[in-house]
């Protein structure tokens, strides 16, 4: 029996986490906790590249939990996370299954439960809001970088986002953290290392794929249902730019071509912050991505067995 508390597949968009994290917990009979702040939401789907087939592996279905779980428009937040996941994660270990496996590539997510941060809720500041509504997404950005982070960076592509992120920071600045007891978890971190060039096909490939599929009727049947055009625009990426699309803000060429370059972007600060966390201590095994799914789950194996 292995000395992990559980097994973390982490890596950038479109790198093959997924299907890589669904074929090793068909393996070791184990089930997946999400970790990605996009697909909690119901009915966004195509647009948070959710693939759920992707949960079908060898005619049986692997069981997932954290997707699905918040109604669209709704501002899920990583406090909601950190305490959603340990609900999954005690329900799975209570039932006598092994090594759950932590999946996504939030990297604030991943860091919440990693780390075992001691997070509280934070309530809405007026006057902070007001006092940043005229600042660019940019000096936004900047001023996020002046904090010592708590926030996940590689999701702030709008300025709403930016400005929530930055009311956290403040929060948390003059907020004691009471104790609330969060456990120090011991996982196996596996990266999924996919080379810069492959990463940028692939996103480009799968975009095209999921327009195909029906991305834009995604967004105009949210739109239809009554979510506020701002709100879908602050989920950011396929939904920031498929609403000002559909709402006659852009046209098709100039919304295809500024969400490729914006997932490509998002792409690179993933990693920036996985790198980061290597750097605040944690150990990331990287396996290359064009290996054999065999070979993806030998080498997990491996490492398993080095720390019995």
């Amino acid at each position: 029996m292995s000395n992990y508390d559980l097994i973390t597949i982490l890596g950038p968009t479109a790198s093959g986490k997924t299907p890589f994290a669904a074929a090793l917990a068909a393996t070791l009979g184990t089930e997946i906790i999400s970790a990605d702040s996009r697909q909690v939401y119901r009915g966004m789907d195509l647009g948070t590249g959710k693939d759920l087939a992707d949960y079908h592996v060898n005619g049986q279905d692997v069981p997932y939990h954290l997707i699905d779980i918040a109604e669209p428009g709704y501002k899920y937040n990583v406090f909601e996370y950190q305490r959603d996941f340990l609900s999954a994660y005690e329900d799975i270990v209570r039932r006598g299954i092994a090594l759950p496996i932590l999946c996504g590539g939030t990297g604030l997510y991943l860091e919440a439960v990693l780390k075992g941060y001691r997070l509280l809720p934070v309530p809405e500041n007026p006057e902070l809001r007001a006092r940043l509504a005229d600042k660019s997404l940019e000096e936004l950005t900047e001023l996020l970088k002046t904090y010592k982070t708590l926030h996940n960076t590689t999701d702030v592509d709008t300025a709403k986002r930016a400005i929530r992120a930055i009311e956290i920071e403040e929060y948390y600045r003059h907020t004691p953290v009471d104790e609330r007891s969060f456990p120090q978890l011991k996982s196996l971190i596996i990266g999924v290392d996919i080379d810069r060039d492959l990463r940028r096909e692939k996103i480009t490939r799968r975009l095209k794929q999921r327009l195909d599929e029906g991305m834009v009727d995604e967004v105009r049947r949210l739109l239809e249902k009554g979510i506020a055009p701002e709100d879908l625009i602050y989920y950011g990426l396929e939904y920031k730019y498929l609403t000002l699309y559909v709402t006659g803000q852009l046209t098709y060429d100039e919304m295809f071509s500024g969400l490729e370059t914006a997932i490509h972007q998002f792409a690179k600060r993933q990693m920036t912050w996985f790198r980061g966390m290597e750097r605040r201590g944690f150990t990331i095994h990287w396996v290359d991505a064009r290996l054999p799914m065999e070979e993806k789950i030998a080498f997990v194996k491996r490492k398993l067995e080095e720390n019995l």
